[in-house]
């Protein structure tokens, strides 16, 4: 078929590779560069560099307002997809293609509409994640569903590792529908059972809470990291948690308490203690937690939180 295709991150990449090689892409829609890094380059975004790499026609629109939307309407594609590319479509857009939109969004929906279902889904603990493949309406992530994928994650996995996995099984799930909806046997049935929301995610949600269980506690990190990055206050200064786990020690710490070892940093929460293992403390760059501490002129009645 005849595709545009919308997407912004890197999670994108994958079904838009994978689209590439089966159908006809007219153009690719991105947000513009973003300026990265201390120097604040102007840097395309992951899709935009691929659709370079690929040789598609790219459309940089941070909303698709009018003009963006002639550009695309005179593409006549027959179907629209996209992959988190970070702005509404609304009509007469929607409609433009003549078989409409369909998203890839990674979660198991109706569950986590939004902007961060992988991050959300962590942060509560949910025990399956998924990527599910929808008719475009629009109301928020809330059309009829082509086909889902449950995906088993390590126990541990963080954000970054969940999304990498996700995007490279979702794109294999959005290339089926495509081809469906191209062989015409494709059938999407309405979303059903609980609806949650995922809106983005702020500083804020990073901000560990020690009273909390470990199981609470670790849920958070992995659901915040990388990004916006799991962190603490020690005597009033943020230090950001890039490496943790559970610990296997069962020391009976307080919650923020904090006791070193030869590999890691123990703190303490509501119950069990999470193990540190790199950290990156304000204006400085990452380093071992342990080598941070030790760098720490007085330890003596230093916590997590404080």
């Amino acid at each position: 078929m005849r595709l545009v295709f919308a997407g912004t991150p890197s999670a994108a990449v994958p079904t838009l590779h994978r689209l590439a090689a089966d159908h006809d892409i007219a153009a690719v829609i991105t947000r513009p560069d973003a300026p990265l890094g201390r120097k604040r380059v102007l840097t395309p975004s992951p899709v935009a560099q691929a659709a370079a790499d690929l040789g598609l026609p790219v459309i940089k629109a941070a909303r698709l307002d009018d003009e963006a939307t002639g550009a695309i309407a005179a593409l006549q594609v027959e179907l629209g997809v996209i992959v988190a590319y970070g702005g509404l479509v609304r009509e007469p857009l929607l409609s433009a293609p003549a078989k409409g939109w369909i998203n890839l969004h990674f979660s198991l929906l109706p569950r986590w509409r939004g902007a961060a279902p992988v991050q959300r889904a962590l942060i509560a603990g949910d025990a399956q994640l998924g990527a599910s493949v929808f008719q475009l309406v629009p109301a928020l992530d809330a059309g009829d569903v082509f086909a889902t994928r449950v995906v088993d994650m390590p126990a541990e996995a963080t954000a970054d590792a969940v999304l990498e996995t996700l995007a490279s099984d979702g794109a294999q799930l959005t290339a089926e529908v495509v081809q469906a909806i191209a062989d015409g046997t494709a059938q999407a049935v309405p979303q059903h059972g609980e609806t949650t929301l995922a809106p983005k995610l702020t500083l804020d949600d990073g901000l560990l809470d020690w009273t909390q269980p470990l199981a609470q506690v670790f849920a958070r990190f992995r659901g915040v990291t990388p990004e916006p990055g799991a962190h603490t206050t020690v005597s009033g200064f943020r230090v950001k948690i890039l490496e943790a786990a559970p610990s296997s020690d069962d020391a009976a710490l307080e919650p923020g308490e904090i006791i070193a070892t030869k590999s890691a940093l123990l703190v303490g929460t509501g119950s069990t203690p999470l193990a540190v293992t790199r950290v990156q403390p304000a204006g400085k760059g990452a380093m071992t937690a342990v080598d941070w501490w030790r760098g720490q002129r007085d330890t003596d009645g230093l916590r997590a939180g404080a």
